[in-house]
């Protein structure tokens, strides 16, 4: 009763006319964001990222919420057309939706990704609702050391899932380790990998950062693969609505992909890419017309397109309470709260519980939205595969470029932009996961935090971490995380 009390004064919050106008805004954006491939929320977020400096906090997030949603929605939209996945998430999406269009039922395929988003959407939703506040009671019993055991393990299960190699995954966790502890060291007022640069004493934004790995790096990455050519774009034909069967074939794939997004996405080491192989994998097993696979089987379009967004509110559930992001959006979100001076964890849902709920019920609002959105203006998304993609470009380094100066009009913050815009594009061009950056970058010095904590109850005991059987357990699936597909690999080899 105390949740759902919580969530009507969530949605109080939610429908006033601000807030509803930046959740309209949010899945406007997002849909399009999505529909243009090779562009994502983390980017679009990202570039948003100054505006913090000028909306109050329950706006920002309620439009970022939104952003995030619209995306997983416009996604399917150029993978089923355009046969050229936005995200590694929809690459299912596109080996059965683009077979569908070439056989003239793009209409269907678009349909079933809609309204499944929706389904998965607001089932996740209501997940985040009930499962978030036994997250935090859980939470709550956590000290020291189990939050750097914690912490541990998301560090080396992001940099696992986020990218192919799990040596390059830690690479790139290490490396925004390091940039969260430029600046004076607030325990011992030592200045720490300053260079002797006044400017750095503060330490480096994190906004300056997201923007240029996500913004600026992205773009220059992208540019530099822009091929004169122009892909192939199915038109629009057939009916716009699915058949009876094709509903048949569809309603259970979007409760099983749910079920999968939803409970992989929420897990430390979720994602979106694992549940949505899964529901393919599952669907093929399961469907009456196994045949059909490769063609352009409406389950394989179904099942994905549900665990993708099921995934995605799955994910708000680690960020919100115990402040791990899983995923690049939820990484850059999550420097959002702390460009709030808000930290992510348990008792954010005692220290903001107006705009956690707030946002809590701004998803459900965001949904609808979507849904009225996304069926019947097919054809206007559509066309904003259009855009010349050079003129796309150039405007996100123009905004990334103007949003930020805006927020200290220092010429050492766009020298930082641009210095790790580049080294994102490097990132990028030799396969390194740029996500771990951030989240290194933000989870860092509090790890730090949480050592010396520990350590200062234990009068400096090592074994504090083993001895409590919550921190050894952490301590046990990182590790086991980390140097599992390892001993995998020589187990086979020798068999």
């Amino acid at each position: 009763m105390e949740t759902l009390a919580d969530l009507a004064t969530g949605f109080s919050v939610a429908l006033t006319p601000t807030n509803l106008l930046f959740a309209l805004v949010g899945t406007l954006l997002g849909t399009a964001i999505g529909v243009l491939p090779g562009l994502g929320p983390a980017l679009t977020i990202a570039l948003l990222l100054p505006i913090t400096y000028k909306v109050d906090a329950t706006g920002a997030f309620i439009l970022f919420a939104g952003i995030y949603y619209g995306a997983m929605y416009g996604g399917s939209t150029t993978s089923i057309l355009l046969n050229t996945p936005g995200e590694s998430a929809t690459i299912i999406t596109s080996l059965e939706g683009n077979k569908m269009a070439k056989r003239g039922r793009a209409g269907a395929a678009l349909a079933t990704s809609a309204i499944g988003s929706f389904v998965a959407g607001t089932i996740g939703t209501i997940g985040i609702t009930f499962v978030a506040p036994l997250v935090v009671e859980l939470a709550l019993n956590f000290g020291p050391a189990e939050y750097f055991s914690l912490m541990i393990l998301a560090f080396v299960t992001v940099s696992a899932v986020l990218g192919n190699s799990a040596t390059r995954g830690l690479a790139s966790l290490f490396f925004g380790i390091w940039l969260g502890l430029i600046g004076i060291d607030l325990q011992t007022g030592q200045a720490r990998f300053t260079f002797g640069l006044l400017e750095l004493l503060d330490g480096i934004n994190v906004i300056v950062v997201a923007v240029g790995l996500f913004a600026v790096g992205e773009t220059l990455w992208l540019a530099s693969r822009h091929a004169h050519g122009k892909d192939e774009l199915l038109p629009m034909s057939g009916s716009l609505w699915m058949t009876r069967e094709e509903w048949k074939r569809s309603w259970k794939p979007w409760l099983r992909g749910t079920g999968l997004g939803f409970s992989i996405g929420a897990l430390p080491a979720g994602g979106a890419e694992i549940p949505t192989f899964l529901s393919y994998y599952i669907e093929k097993k399961l469907s009456t017309k196994p045949e059909e696979f490769g063609k352009g089987a409406i389950e394989g379009v179904a099942g994905p397109e549900a665990a993708n967004n099921a995934s995605a509110a799955g994910v708000l559930v680690p960020m919100l309470t115990l402040g791990l992001p899983t995923s690049a959006t939820a990484a850059i979100m999550l420097s959002a709260f702390q460009s709030y001076g808000i930290n992510p964890g348990p008792l954010l849902f005692e220290t903001q519980a107006t705009l956690v709920w707030g946002l809590i019920a701004s998803l459900y609002i965001a949904n609808v939205m979507l849904l009225v959105m996304n069926l019947p203006m097919v054809a206007v998304w559509v066309k904003i595969l259009a855009i010349p993609k050079p003129w796309l470009y150039a405007g996100i380094m123009v905004f990334a470029t103007i949003g930020t100066y805006g927020i200290s009009q220092s010429v050492i913050d766009l020298a930082l932009l641009y210095a790790v815009g580049i080294a994102g594009y490097f990132m990028r061009r030799f396969d390194f996961p740029t996500a771990p950056v951030i989240i290194g970058m933000i989870l860092g010095p509090l790890a730090e935090q949480e050592l010396r904590r520990a350590l200062t109850i234990s009068q400096g005991d090592m074994t504090v971490f083993l001895t409590r059987p919550l921190s050894a357990s952490l301590l046990a699936l990182a590790a086991l995380a980390l140097f599992g597909p390892v001993l995998w690999k020589l187990a086979n080899r020798r068999g």
